[in-house]
């Protein structure tokens, strides 16, 4: 059972601190002035959830990307890019007039990519590294902001979305594609999804599923003001 104590209307679940041990991996100094994540994060495990082929197969990118009102000339993030499936097909739908940024949080990753972006001529993609608690991106820049199999992956979302949020337009909306299942089973419960969105003041716009694309689809808009990092309860499972 999921809960919310987090002051913000859409929620659904009261929450508590996690209890910390000696086992749990040391916290960036940066992160610590957000709670842990009441949840298990799943380790990033590969750089890819299946292979591109696969996933044209079942038109899955153009499906996604329709359904989030991607088109020419909008300006997109790619979170935790890996090796690019969405990036270089988001820099086609967005056309030259577009542009894409493609963020991950490993360098290795990062400079794959880059030789891929550079290989294939993709004129307007950019890439960027990025945190497990900040994805590092300039405030009041994207239409759109995917994150594709791999909010599981986020060690810190509190922080994370409190740093990302002021990187949206002001219609600007969040896209999440994740699997219903538990975090450490590489997936995210919806209702704990719009709840840890919840409490850094996003609304839950839409929540379809999409089984093509190995789970939901879920849209966020901003809806209130970022609260102060010291205010925030964090979701519980139960």
């Amino acid at each position: 059972m999921i809960r919310a104590g987090i002051g913000v209307t859409l929620v659904l679940l009261a929450a508590c601190d996690l209890v910390t041990d000696s086992n749990e991996p040391k916290r960036s100094a940066a992160a610590t002035a957000f709670p842990r994540a009441d949840r298990p994060v799943a380790p990033i495990v590969s750089t890819r959830w299946s292979t591109e082929e696969a996933r044209d197969r079942v038109n899955e990118a153009e499906d996604i990307m329709t359904r989030a009102g991607i088109g020419p000339g909008m300006t997109v993030a790619d979170i935790g890019a890996g090796e690019g499936y969405y990036t270089v097909r988001l820099a086609k739908r967005v056309g030259p007039e577009g542009r894409v940024l493609a963020e991950d949080i490993l360098p290795e990753v990062i400079d794959a990519l880059g030789r891929r972006i550079t290989r294939e001529d993709w004129t307007n993609v950019s890439v960027k590294l990025g945190t497990a608690y900040d994805p590092r991106l300039p405030a009041n820049s994207f239409d759109r902001i995917l994150m594709v199999h791999m909010y599981h992956e986020i060690a810190e979302p509190y922080a994370f979305l409190w740093h990302l949020s002021p990187a949206l337009k002001r219609d600007g909306e969040v896209i999440v594609v994740d699997a219903d299942r538990p975090t450490d089973q590489h997936g995210t419960p919806p209702r704990l999804l719009a709840c840890e969105f919840a409490a850094m003041g996003f609304r839950l716009e839409e929540l379809v599923a999409k089984p093509t694309a190995g789970g939901y689809f879920a849209r966020f808009r901003r809806a209130a003001a970022r609260p102060d990092p010291a205010s925030i309860v964090p979701c519980e499972i139960r």
